[in-house]
C-alpha cells in the first residue's frame, strides 16, 4: 500500500538555503587591517575606494585567491604538480565561499603568436569550418593553422611482428597553415648588422654590442673559445669565411671548455633570443636595442596574413580563412550568420555564438587577427569575458577589475547590462569600480579607505547606493561630484600637424592638434583614437608617450629603484660615510647574506605553497648589519626607504640628508598624487592605478614639449580626479602640450579643446566628428560623446 508523499519543508527551513552570504573575518592582506564583513551571494557588490585603499587585497588577493586555491587541492597531488602553486591568504575565516573566476585587467598573453582569434577559440572553430566546406580540399584543421609547419619525411622503420622484426619504409606528411617565409609572424625581419657590432673592436675588447654580451660574459666567451676566427683581431679584419662563420654559421657541434657545446652565429642567436618574443613584452633597454637594429616588414609571400598559399586558396563563398580572420567581426558574424550548411550546424551555431558575444560586448570592431598584444586592459578584460556569457553554470563567484576602463559613458550601460544578467542567472558578481555609472547599479556597496596605503585597509562604509550618497565617507561626499565647463580655454601657441592618418580604421584623417593648452581626444572604443594619437603623430615632435603598459618589475623592485631615485641617495650614502655606493644596494654588495637582499626567506615545499618568513638575520631590513651602521641624517638605509614618499620629500629637501635630485623626484611622486607610497614597497604589491601614476611621475623629468597620455584617471577614485586635473592644468602651465586620450567627461569638460573621433567603432569610425572647445561640444550635442558631456555638466 503505497502513502502520498509529505509536503516539502518550507524553503526557508533548508538547511542548505542558509549559505545565502559570504563571511570573511580578520583579513589582513597587504594593507588590510583585519578586516570583517559579510557579502551577499547571488548579488552584485561593488567595492569603492581610493586607489591602494585595500580593495584588490580584499577581492583578489584574499577572497578569490582562497576560493581559487580550495579548487586546486581538490586534484591529485599529481595533477597539482603542473599549476601553479598558492599561498593561503592571510585571513582567519573565509566562509560561504563559490568557485571564483577572475576577469582581470592582466594583458593576454603577449606571445607574438597570439591573436584575438586564438585566444578565444575562434580560430579553432574557423579552422574545422574551412576543414570541411573549403574549396579546394587541401586538408585537416592543422592545413589552415598559422602556427603548425608542413612537414615531409621518409625513412625506414623497424616493424616487429610475429616472433620477426622487418625493416619498412614509411613516409610522413602533414600540411600545416605556417607560411613558410615568415614562420607564421606575418613579418619578416631585416637586421642593422652596425648595431650588433662594432667594426673596429676585437672580440676580446667587447666588440659585440648586443645587450646582454658582455666581454667576460659566457654569451662573448661561447664565440672566443669557438676557433672560427683570431678573438685579438678587429673585425673589419676578417676573411669573408670568418665574417660568415661569425654573422651566420649554421648550428655546428664544437668543444669549448671540455664542454660540448652547438655553435651558430650571432644573427640566428639575436633572431631566437630577441625576434621570438612580443615586443611589447620586453625590457625597455631590449626594446630600444630591437627599434634600433630591426625592421619589420610585412611578409611579402602571404602578405601579413602568416598561412601558406594552400591555406590561402581554399575558400568558403568566395571567402578565405585569412580574409575571415581580417574582416571585423561584425561583419564576419553577418557572414556566419549567412551560411547553410547541416552537415555543419553544430559548429556553426558555437561560431555564431561567440562572435554575436564580441559584439554584444562591444568589441565587434576587432578582426581574429588581432594580434593579442595590442589589445588595452579594457579590451582584454571583455575578451576574456566571451567565454563566460553563454555559460549554463550557476552559482559562480564573477570577480571583476574595474569593467569599465577604456569604455566611452556611451557603452557603460551595455557592461552594465552583462554584469546584471550574470547576476540575474544566480551567480555572485563582484566589482571593484570608480564610476559612478557602475556602482549606481550595485545591490551591495563595500568602501575602503580612509586613505590609501598604510592610511587605508578599513571598511568604512557597507551598505546600498543611496545609504552610500548619504554617508560620510569619501566616496559619499564625490559621488555626485560634477566638474564645470571652463570659463575661459587657453589660446594655442602653434599646432601638430597630422596630415592623411591612415593606420588602422583611421579614413585620411587631417587634423590640427593645438600646442600649449590641454587636448582631450574622445570618442567611442574603437573610433580611432589610439591610432590617431599613438600611430600618426608626425615623428621629431619631442612626444613623451605614457600609455597603459604595465610596469615591468620583480618582487626586488619599488619606487626607489624605479623612478631611479636610490642612485642619488646610495651616491650620498657613501660619501657622507667614506664608503662605496655599491654597499647601499640590497642587490649587490649590501645584502643580508642570509636572504640576498630580498627581506625574506622563501621555502619551495614542492606541490604545496612555498612559504615567505621574515630572514632572521636582517629582520626584513634586507642589508647586512655592518651596511645599518652607516647613516645619513640620522637614519640608516633600511630607515630611508620605509619612509613614505611625503616624508621623504622633506627629509631629502634640507640638512645633512639634502639631495636635490632625490627630492625632485620624490617631489613628481608626490604631484600625482603617491605622497603615501614607501620607498621601498615592492612594485608587485602596487595596484593598477597606482602603477601608471608611478609610470607618469618618471616620464615627467624627460625632456620634450608633447606629452600624450592614454587614459590617466585609470584606477583613480573620484576624490583624486581633482587632484589629476591639477597636475595636467600645472604641467600645461609650466609650456608643455597635454594631450589626454580620455573617457572621463571631468577629463572632458577641463579641456581647452576637444577633438572627438566616431561616429562609430571599426569601419563606422575612422573620422572627426568635432573639434572646437567643450562648450561647443556641449551646445552642438550632435555626437555621443556631445550628448553624455552635456548631461553630464547638466547634472
Amino acid at each position: 500500500m503505497s502513502t502520498a508523499p509529505q509536503a516539502p519543508r518550507s524553503a526557508a527551513a533548508h538547511a542548505a538555503d542558509s549559505h545565502d552570504l559570504i563571511r570573511v573575518q580578520g583579513a589582513r592582506e597587504n594593507n588590510l587591517k583585519d578586516v570583517s564583513l559579510t557579502l551577499p551571494k547571488r548579488r552584485l557588490t561593488v567595492f569603492t575606494g581610493v586607489s591602494g585603499s585595500g580593495k584588490s587585497s580584499l577581492v583578489f588577493a584574499t577572497i578569490a585567491a582562497e576560493s581559487q586555491r580550495l579548487i586546486n587541492e581538490t586534484y591529485s597531488s599529481f595533477v597539482q604538480g603542473f599549476m601553479p602553486t598558492m599561498a593561503r591568504p592571510d585571513v582567519d575565516v573565509l566562509e560561504g565561499l563559490t568557485t571564483a573566476i577572475i576577469i582581470d585587467q592582466e594583458r593576454i598573453g603577449a606571445n607574438a603568436r597570439s591573436t584575438v582569434g586564438t585566444v578565444t577559440d575562434a580560430n579553432a572553430l574557423l579552422r574545422i569550418l574551412f576543414s570541411r566546406l573549403g574549396q579546394p580540399h587541401i586538408g585537416s584543421p592543422q592545413a589552415f593553422s598559422f602556427n603548425t609547419a608542413s612537414v615531409r619525411a621518409s625513412g625506414a622503420i623497424t616493424v616487429e611482428r610475429g616472433g620477426s622484426a622487418k625493416a619498412v619504409r614509411q613516409t610522413y606528411t602533414r600540411t600545416g597553415g605556417m607560411c613558410p617565409r615568415c614562420e607564421g609572424m606575418g613579418s619578416v625581419t631585416d637586421i642593422d648588422l652596425t648595431q650588433l657590432y662594432d667594426r673596429d673592436k676585437s672580440l676580446a675588447e667587447g666588440a659585440i654590442t648586443v645587450p646582454g654580451y658582455k666581454p667576460d660574459g659566457w654569451s662573448v666567451r661561447f664565440f672566443i673559445g669557438s676557433g672560427f676566427f683570431d678573438p685579438h683581431k678587429p673585425i673589419r679584419d676578417y676573411s669573408e669565411t670568418e665574417l660568415h662563420d661569425f654573422l651566420y654559421r649554421e648550428p655546428t657541434k664544437i668543444k669549448i671548455e671540455n664542454t660540448n657545446m652547438t655553435y651558430e652565429g650571432l644573427v640566428p642567436r639575436v633572431q631566437k633570443s630577441f625576434l621570438s618574443k612580443d615586443r611589447e613584452a620586453m625590457q625597455p633597454h631590449i626594446r630600444a636595442f630591437v627599434d634600433r637594429a630591426v625592421t619589420f616588414t610585412t611578409c611579402p609571400d602571404c602578405g601579413g596574413t602568416r598561412l601558406s598559399e594552400a591555406a590561402r586558396s581554399a575558400k568558403v563563398n568566395g571567402i578565405s580563412i585569412a580574409d575571415a580572420c581580417a574582416m571585423q567581426i561584425s561583419d564576419l558574424a553577418e557572414w556566419v550568420r549567412g551560411l547553410d550548411e547541416p552537415s555543419v550546424a553544430p559548429l556553426l551555431a558555437t561560431l555564431r555564438h561567440t562572435l554575436d558575444s564580441f559584439v554584444e560586448i562591444g568589441l565587434g570592431y576587432l578582426s581574429l587577427d588581432r594580434p593579442s598584444g595590442t589589445l588595452s586592459g579594457g579590451e582584454a578584460q571583455r575578451t576574456k569575458m566571451i567565454r563566460h556569457l553563454g555559460s549554463s553554470l550557476t552559482d559562480v563567484t564573477y570577480v571583476f577589475d574595474e569593467p569599465t576602463i577604456g569604455l566611452h559613458p556611451h557603452d557603460i550601460q551595455r557592461m552594465n547590462t552583462l554584469l546584471l544578467r550574470l547576476r540575474d542567472k544566480g551567480n555572485t558578481v563582484l566589482v571593484v569600480e570608480h564610476k559612478p555609472e557602475a556602482i549606481e547599479i550595485a545591490d551591495h556597496v563595500v568602501d575602503l579607505g580612509p586613505g590609501a596605503g598604510t592610511a587605508g585597509g578599513t571598511v568604512c562604509f557597507e551598505g546600498t547606493v543611496e545609504q552610500l550618497r548619504a554617508s560620510d565617507t569619501l566616496t559619499g561626499r564625490h559621488y555626485d561630484d560634477r566638474a564645470a565647463l571652463k570659463e575661459k580655454v587657453r589660446t594655442p601657441t602653434g599646432a601638430l600637424e597630422i596630415r592623411g592618418a591612415n593606420a588602422n580604421n583611421l579614413r585620411d584623417v587631417d587634423v590640427d592638434i593645438p600646442l600649449g593648452v590641454l587636448v582631450v581626444v574622445t570618442g567611442v572604443a574603437g573610433s580611432g583614437k589610439s591610432s590617431l594619437v599613438h600611430g600618426s603623430l608626425p615623428a621629431g615632435a619631442g612626444v613623451v608617450s605614457i600609455d597603459q603598459g604595465a610596469i615591468r618589475g620583480s618582487r626586488r623592485s619599488n619606487p626607489a629603484t624605479y623612478t631611479g631615485l636610490l642612485e642619488p641617495v646610495r651616491k650620498a650614502f657613501a660619501k657622507a660615510n667614506g664608503v662605496k655606493p655599491a654597499l647601499f644596494s640590497a642587490n649587490s654588495e649590501g645584502a643580508c647574506p642570509n636572504c640576498n637582499g630580498a627581506g625574506v626567506i622563501y621555502t619551495d615545499l614542492g606541490i604545496m605553497a612555498g612559504v615567505a618568513t621574515t630572514c632572521e638575520e636582517c629582520e626584513g631590513k634586507r642589508f647586512e648589519s655592518s651596511v645599518l651602521a652607516y647613516r645619513l641624517g640620522g637614519r640608516d638605509i633600511s630607515e630611508v626607504l620605509a619612509m613614505p614618499v611625503a616624508e621623504a620629500k622633506g627629509f631629502f629637501g634640507s640638512g645633512e640628508a639634502r639631495i636635490p635630485a632625490a627630492h625632485a623626484i620624490c617631489d613628481r611622486l608626490d604631484d600625482v598624487g603617491l605622497g603615501y607610497l614607501t620607498l621601498g614597497q615592492p612594485l608587485t604589491t602596487l595596484s593598477g592605478g597606482e602603477r601608471q601614476r608611478l609610470k607618469l611621475a618618471t616620464h615627467m623629468a624627460e625632456k620634450g614639449g608633447v606629452y600624450v597620455l592614454d587614459e590617466p584617471t585609470t584606477g583613480l577614485h573620484l576624490a583624486d580626479v581633482a587632484q589629476l586635473l591639477g597636475l595636467l592644468d600645472r604641467l600645461v602651465d609650466s609650456g608643455k602640450s597635454v594631450i589626454v586620450i580620455e573617457h572621463h567627461q571631468a577629463v572632458m569638460a577641463h579641456a581647452d579643446w576637444i577633438i572627438d573621433l566616431g561616429p562609430g567603432a571599426g569601419h563606422d569610425g575612422g573620422r572627426v566628428v568635432f573639434e572646437g572647445t567643450p562648450a561647443d561640444l556641449v551646445a552642438d550635442a550632435s555626437t555621443l560623446t556631445g550628448e553624455h558631456l552635456a548631461a553630464y555638466v547638466k547634472g
